[in-house]
């Protein structure tokens, strides 16, 4: 067992008769009116696996103990491989996109898919598939985030009838990615009213009464955005001692909630947000890597396809940045800077 020795200085206004009580093992020095403490540390390096794994949090993953696994072991250090695409999809048509009086008298998280939503969201599923089977790789997995709203899970559902068991890695129900709260039950005429209220006060710091602005999704979308990449950087869809470059992520969501998430991952300005237009129910955006190894939405989509979405100029300059750009790089010619602030534009001209 190994010992540690710590000293605790005694202040002139402690009395002297002070004791420590502690488990560690303590002497008082008269010379220099100090407490020699030592600390008995809670294992040595003999112990035994089964007692390591008996400790308090470390037998939740036995799988990626690197004394367990020598597979893991041998990986120690390796950065996992980035997964090839993250796609995000909206949810399929719902019974409250055809008929708005239903929020009047059902929570929207209860509200499900019209029998058209459950087609389209398995259409998505089978365009994805076509997408990875492109790649031609034999090992190529999904693994799934979806808003835990009725319709986003009716949407998995339906969307990955195409997929084998072997073929999905895992998913999670993430709290953080649901869509944007409107109040509970809805009045439509007055919901009208906050509607039209919201376009003239702008459509991303609006916030609905009893609900949320843009704004509010836009913080628990960053809480998410750094779950996701901790995910990515720890290679949570990596099986123990594996490495697969054809794992796909996808994101089930809801419309604003994925404009949102864009927003933060490509640092889009609120300007930029307030002029993206949601894409179809059961639509899918793809952000693949590049060839430097960020994700950007050129790698898949053309530039009519996301002038559409509603890029700019400057922001398709971007995207093309990071499809040869490293994940640790900044764009230093990054388009922006310039419109941004004025007087460089007039240096320029």
């Amino acid at each position: 067992m190994s010992i540690a020795i710590a000293t605790l200085p005694l202040s002139a206004s402690q009395p002297k008769h002070l004791k420590i009580k502690s488990n560690p093992i303590s002497k008082y020095s008269k010379t220099n009116k100090t407490y020699f403490v030592l600390i008995q540390c809670c294992h040595n390096q003999t112990e035994s696996i089964d007692s390591l794994n008996n400790n308090n949090g470390h037998a939740r993953f036995p799988e990626k103990n690197p004394l367990i696994n020598p597979l893991v072991a041998s990986t120690i250090g390796a950065v996992p491989p980035r997964p090839r695409r993250i796609i995000l999809v909206r949810h399929g048509e719902s019974e409250g996109n055809v008929d708005e009086s239903v929020y009047t008298r059902v929570p929207d998280p209860k509200i499900g898919l019209t029998n058209k939503g459950k087609v389209q969201a398995e259409e998505c599923g089978l365009r994805i598939k076509n997408m990875i089977e492109k790649d031609g790789d034999e090992n190529w997995q999904l693994y799934f985030y979806v808003s835990p709203y009725r319709r986003t899970l009716e949407t998995l559902q339906s969307l990955a009838r195409p997929f084998e068991r072997s073929r999905i890695a895992g998913f999670r129900e993430e709290p953080r990615i649901r869509e944007q709260d409107f109040g509970n039950f809805q009045n439509r005429e007055l919901m009208k009213v906050e509607k039209a209220q919201r376009n003239l006060y702008g459509r991303f710091f609006y916030r609905f009464p009893n609900g949320e602005s843009a704004a509010d999704v836009y913080d628990r979308i960053t809480g998410f955005r750094e779950t996701l990449r901790a995910d990515i950087n720890i290679g949570r869809y990596q099986p123990p001692g594996e490495k697969n470059f054809d794992v796909n992520l996808v994101i089930v969501s809801h419309g604003l909630t994925l404009r949102v998430f864009l927003m933060r991952w490509y640092k889009w300005t609120v300007e930029q947000f307030e002029g993206l237009n949601n894409f179809g129910n059961g639509g899918e955006l793809v952000m693949e890597k590049g060839y430097g190894g960020r994700y950007s939405l050129l790698m898949h989509h053309d530039e009519q396809e996301l002038r559409e979405f509603g890029l700019t100029d400057e922001m398709l300059i971007d995207q093309e940045w990071h499809k040869i750009a490293r994940p640790a790089e900044l764009n230093y010619d990054c388009p922006m800077v310039n419109s941004f602030f004025p007087h460089l534009h007039e240096e320029t001209s």
